[in-house]
């Protein structure tokens, strides 16, 4: 089950309802501002926001700047750090004055040391407890492999939460269109997920995936209004 928000400023982007002077019949989420601007560590307080707020789970190197970015429409904005797995903080993206993107640390960097490994773990199961506006995670799965131990760990905080996890399979441009529905099995059945866990392969360099995910974040918003 997706909780949901009572209500919702208004839908900014290709829902039903249009904020004035927003042009109707795009193509593509219209984003007009986004800023990052709230970024907590380990030991900060998470900011007490008033709108809904959709997250972006993964381990490290598995694509979740790249994504955040085409979902903007910015090309890095959210910046993948140039060493891997020392990414610390949970970042907070306005996006419109709508939305939220919550960009989660990434997990599974093996060079990482126990203390770090377990501070990512703990901030990211807080994340999950305490948010009062989180509305949906997004799961990131590199298409190419079977999900990790962490992956599975992370697909069943998630559910323990109380939220269904949609699942974003990276680097969908990396594989031959004849093994999509194999890899996509071979993730399925890794994570055991339930019946109705929706999957969605993506690709930061062709945008596929990309109109799916933007239909997923109008119905959340719709729901709000």
């Amino acid at each position: 089950m997706i909780k949901t928000p009572s209500s919702c400023d208004g839908v900014l982007f290709r829902g039903r309802k249009y904020s004035p002077g927003e042009r109707k019949g795009s193509n593509s989420m219209v984003i007009k501002k986004v800023s990052l601007e709230t970024v907590c560590g380990v030991t900060s307080k998470l900011p007490d926001t008033q709108l809904p707020e959709l997250a972006f789970a993964g381990k490290s190197n598995v694509g979740k700047s790249s994504l955040i970015n085409v979902l903007m429409n910015r090309k890095a904005l959210a910046r993948t750090s140039a060493q891997p797995g020392k990414t610390q903080t949970i970042n907070y993206y306005n996006i419109n004055q709508a939305l939220y993107f919550v960009d989660l640390p990434g997990y599974g960097y093996a060079r990482a040391n126990e203390q770090v490994k377990a501070q990512w773990g703990k901030m990211v199961e807080n994340y999950l407890h305490k948010s009062g506006q989180l509305r949906l995670v997004f799961l990131l799965i590199d298409i190419r492999h079977a999900p990790s131990e962490n992956d599975r760990i992370m697909y069943h905080w998630i559910l323990e939460n109380g939220y269904d996890p949609v699942i974003i399979a990276t680097k969908l441009d990396k594989i031959k269109r004849s093994q999509v529905q194999s890899q996509l099995k071979q993730i399925r059945t890794g994570l055991g997920a339930e019946e109705g866990i929706r999957f969605i392969p993506f690709s930061a360099q062709t945008k596929q995936g990309r109109e799916e995910i933007y239909r997923i974040i109008d119905a959340i918003l719709e729901e709000n209004v």
